[in-house]
């Protein structure tokens, strides 16, 4: 493997030679391995086809949870997260029994998979944000509340250097479990309708200091049907800092963190 250098960035195959990008570097490496139509054909690439479409429904698994997020992504996710969340989620298809290749992807039979997972893998949220709180749902499942007892933001919050405030922010979003379809030679989402959705609840901007304060959040989906078992609800709470300048708080650039802390 080697790396590109100078001003003109190549990606593709020119001379034998195989340029693309690896987490934003641009690399180069002699082309090599079994063509496309081998995989796709040949026997002894059976297991590899089996493999890769389980990856694919693993992919489709991981964005629609980033869907159902996006609106939080930018602040809180690192440039991984996305094969992050493929891969956990593949390690949800390997626990389901069936045939290899078709075996579903369900969510809702393996929450405490998800439970911890960080958005932003080099910034865990429990080592910014240590006050006490509880998380939970309503019977529907279309209402999540974090509660947060009286604590004092200095004693319990790791901030970043020169940050003067912060919020809080409950964001929630909706998993299908995901099925081979036979049809599309593909998976699938059980619940379409309902896979991908999200909302987000956020406190407001409050003042990094040694004043006792407390939080109550809610976040609730409007939707006219109740949520099928096949979905799942992946409540993450995380928290974001400002530094205020003539009375205007401005967002930091860095030291957002936010964690899955329940499935419902």
């Amino acid at each position: 493997m080697s790396r590109q250098k100078g001003i003109i960035k190549l990606v593709g195959n020119i001379g034998g030679i195989s340029f693309y990008t690896s987490n934003g570097e641009y690399l180069a490496r002699t082309a090599g391995g079994p063509t496309k139509e081998q995989i796709a054909t040949g026997s002894n690439f059976r297991r590899t086809r089996e493999n890769n479409k389980e990856f694919g429904g693993a992919a489709k698994a991981g964005k629609a949870l980033r869907m159902g997020l996006s609106s939080v992504l930018q602040n809180m996710a690192d440039s991984l997260l996305t094969s992050r969340l493929t891969s956990l989620f593949k390690m949800i298809n390997n626990k389901s029994v069936g045939i290899r290749g078709r075996r579903p992807i369900a969510l809702s039979q393996n929450k405490e998979l998800l439970r911890g997972f960080e958005l932003n893998g080099k910034n865990s949220f429990s080592t910014v944000f240590n006050a006490p709180f509880t998380i939970s749902a309503n019977a529907d499942r279309n209402e999540i509340t974090v509660t947060v007892p009286d604590f004092i933001p200095v004693n319990y919050i790791n901030a970043p250097a020169g940050a003067t405030g912060y919020r809080l922010l409950l964001a929630c979003g909706l998993v299908s479990d995901y099925s081979y379809d036979q049809g599309t030679q593909g998976y699938e989402p059980d619940v379409p309708d309902q896979n991908g959705l999200g909302v987000v609840a956020a406190s407001d901007i409050s003042p990094l200091d040694n004043v006792s304060v407390d939080f109550d959040l809610t976040a609730t989906f409007e939707v006219e049907e109740a949520f099928g078992s096949g979905v799942s609800v992946v409540a993450c709470l995380g928290i974001e800092f400002y530094q205020r300048v003539d009375a205007a708080d401005y967002l930091f650039a860095q030291g957002s963190t936010m964690q899955v802390t329940e499935v419902f």
